[in-house]
């Protein structure tokens, strides 16, 4: 009898965390997308010190190009309504994030060394690019933007989590890390387990750097989001003072907004290419 209800206990534990950490990494990142084959040819690239990251492209390689990024845990597929339809003037990539989809990485939880390898996949041509971030991709295409200001054009923060001070760890995910708990979980729910864990140092470390952005930031968040909470926006406008930003509120909706408000999302890629065609005549006229 005690070996029964040890074995029911432990149970009862695991598809408490699985249930838990399911939700919480949804939340933070992949809405509906799954880790599953995309259909679509990819491209792969060996980034030193990284390993490989594939990406899908789409539209035309010498126009300007959007780049998006997936949240936690996800991948590229979660993009694909969008790379199924390009409008003329762009070209659309989305990455598998390192060590996510067909990226055959380890965890790589550092804000910098994703940025790194998100701009090493930019084309040469075409000019500066707007990168496009779902919840943790945010931050990611902020440091990408520190990073390499003379590589990112344009920001589109979408129900983007930057703010340290929201960053909540459930205690669940304490037991998502042993053995053998982290054995059975799935590799993309452990590896996120991993990013979610180590979010709130690299957004401190992002949070002195975040008023050296001067380009333009649109930044989308519902007013119902309970995975990435809307103050978040507050934290966006307080610390980004330099940038050229726009603020695009949707009442009453939920974190889900690459699927759910695809409309917003297209509206504000032309915005922001607008905005960078306007930067660049006022600094053409500087000169």
């Amino acid at each position: 009898m005690p070996c029964s209800l040890s074995r029911k206990t432990l149970f009862a534990l695991l598809l408490g965390v699985l249930i838990v950490l399911t939700l919480t990494y949804a939340c933070a990142g992949s809405g509906n997308a799954i880790e599953s084959p995309w259909d679509v040819p990819r491209s792969e690239k060996l980034i030193p010190g990284i390993g490989k990251v594939a990406w899908f492209e789409g539209g035309d390689d010498a126009a300007r190009t959007v780049a998006f990024v997936h949240g936690t845990p996800g991948n590229a597929a979660a993009w694909s309504d969008y790379l199924g339809n390009v409008p003329p003037e762009f070209n659309f990539i989305a990455l598998d994030r390192p060590g996510f989809g067909a990226s055959t990485t380890g965890v790589v939880p550092e804000l910098s060394r994703q940025a790194s390898a998100l701009v090493s996949l930019l084309p040469e041509t075409g000019g500066k690019a707007i990168l496009v971030g779902h919840s943790l991709g945010g931050p990611i295409i902020a440091r990408a933007a520190v990073d390499f200001p003379d590589r990112v054009g344009a920001l589109v923060i979408v129900a983007g989590s930057l703010d340290p001070g929201l960053e909540k760890i459930n205690p669940l995910q304490y037991i998502g890390r042993w053995w053998p708990v982290s054995r059975l979980l799935p590799r993309s729910l452990y590896k996120s387990n991993l990013e979610i864990f180590a979010l709130e140092a690299e957004l401190e470390l992002l949070k002195q750097d975040l008023g050296r952005i001067t380009i333009p930031v649109i930044i989308i968040h519902g007013t119902k989001d309970r995975l990435v909470p809307y103050e978040n926006v507050v934290y966006m406008k307080q610390m980004m003072i330099n940038a050229a930003m726009e603020v695009v509120t949707l009442e009453g909706q939920n974190h889900f907004l690459p699927w759910n408000s695809k409309d917003v999302v297209d509206e504000a890629i032309r915005r922001a290419s607008q905005m960078m065609d306007v930067s660049t005549q006022r600094a053409s006229l500087i000169d």
